[in-house]
């Protein structure tokens, strides 16, 4: 186990392990728990009541954050024709068919952050799942990266979308920004991200939809938010 740092010590005893803040609590403590001098990713790690192994309980989805995740994403699309065009005159990094495909397979490249593909693209893309699978790079319906409107599916990814889904253990992970964005617009896009996974819930879920709710700096402590106060605005 590797030994945290002086400065990590000191910031983990700002925060209380067996409390359940509120969400303005938390947010505050991010900034206090900031101790690193760079700008660190804000995450939160949320554990539901659903069983992700039945298709009836699966959680995911997108969203637009309110203020963005503070990163620039670059967008590979896969598309041909007019739809190629609309993807490079709607600023995707990356724009082609085959070809590029072959270069993720043959030479192994993975130089960005979303794909996204017309549905006619989806034979093609469709070979690279064993390779984008596990990256989380599939592209998806339910997430607004498989469709005609790429130019929408891009604008929305360079404005901050972030995708949220279960993994094996009933936790989604996701960042909601930088802690240069200040408690109040980390707070905003918290709030957004947690309402749009409450809106999410699915009708079998049973009981306790929340069960615990953690944020944390990049290399800060865990600040765990009392599941109850997290209700619809």
């Amino acid at each position: 186990m590797s030994r945290k740092s002086k400065k990590y010590n000191e910031t983990a005893k700002l925060v209380d392990r067996t409390k359940l803040y509120d969400v303005e609590e938390a947010m505050e403590l991010l900034e206090k728990t900031h101790h690193v001098n760079f700008d660190e990713t804000v995450e939160v790690h949320v554990r539901l009541g659903v069983d992700g192994r039945h298709a009836d309980q699966q959680v995911r989805g997108a969203m637009v954050l309110p203020h963005g995740t503070g990163k620039e994403k670059k967008v590979l699309v896969f598309a041909k024709g007019p739809k190629a065009t609309e993807a490079e005159q709607a600023g995707a990094d990356f724009v082609g068919a085959e070809e590029m495909a072959q270069k993720i397979q043959g030479e192994g490249w993975f130089d960005f952050d979303v794909v996204i593909a017309t549905p006619d693209m989806m034979r093609v893309v469709g070979k690279l799942g064993r390779l984008l699978g596990p990256k989380g790079l599939m592209p998806n319906p339910k997430s607004g990266t498989v469709t005609m409107d790429v130019a929408k599916a891009i604008e929305e990814v360079k404005a901050g979308k972030v995708e949220y889904r279960l993994d094996k253990s009933n936790i989604i992970h996701t960042a909601i920004g930088k802690t240069s964005f200040g408690t109040e617009k980390i707070g905003d896009n918290f709030k957004a991200l947690m309402e749009a996974i409450l809106k999410a819930k699915p009708a079998a879920a049973r009981g306790q939809y929340f069960r615990s709710i953690t944020v944390a700096n990049t290399m800060g402590p865990g600040i765990k938010i009392n599941p109850a106060k997290i209700t619809l605005q």
